[in-house]
């Protein structure tokens, strides 16, 4: 909608909206850009020119809805379903998102299957073996082991945290 509306209002024409690109009809002058640019960011998007940066996002924006907002994650491989969903050989995102970003689509999937499983401790109305199932974890002890790593707590200790802070701040 905002970037459908942003186009109109310089007088653009867009042939397709899809995940992450706007094909339009017209040529892009230098002013135009820069003015499409600024009003884009004024509303938290950015234009991207560049080809790798592109599908880096498009990398990014199959992971969070995978993980944030689908109600159940792929039960496949998420190297089969990013390939299959951006149709490319999962080899080449691979290492266009590693040269690009500096970290791994792995390491990325695990970061923000940690934020998610912060969000399910904190809602409180799955218990840890559920969370585990739901985000296909083998075990509640490798989910535990992940979330130690990445956050340097146990899930509970940060359950047990967050519960105190959230008590904490009902009695102001």
């Amino acid at each position: 909608m905002i970037v459908r509306e942003e186009l109109r209002n310089l007088g653009l024409h867009e042939t397709s909206i899809e995940l992450g690109v706007v094909e339009i009809t017209e040529d892009l002058t230098p002013d135009l850009r820069s003015k499409l640019n600024s009003n884009l960011a004024k509303s938290g998007l950015q234009l991207l020119d560049d080809k790798k940066s592109v599908l880096i996002n498009k990398i990014k924006t199959v992971i969070i809805e995978m993980i944030h907002y689908s109600d159940d994650i792929p039960n496949v491989n998420y190297s089969d379903y990013i390939s299959e969903k951006l149709n490319y050989d999962y080899t080449y995102l691979s290492n266009i998102f590693s040269e690009v970003k500096g970290t791994t689509i792995q390491h990325f999937i695990i970061m923000h299957k940690i934020e998610k499983v912060k969000e399910l401790l904190l809602y409180d109305q799955l218990n840890l073996s559920e969370i585990a199932y739901k985000l296909h974890y083998s075990s509640v002890a490798h989910l535990s082991n992940q979330f130690k790593k990445i956050t340097g707590l146990s899930p509970s200790f940060f359950k047990k945290m967050g519960m105190k802070r959230t008590k904490n701040l009902e009695e102001i």
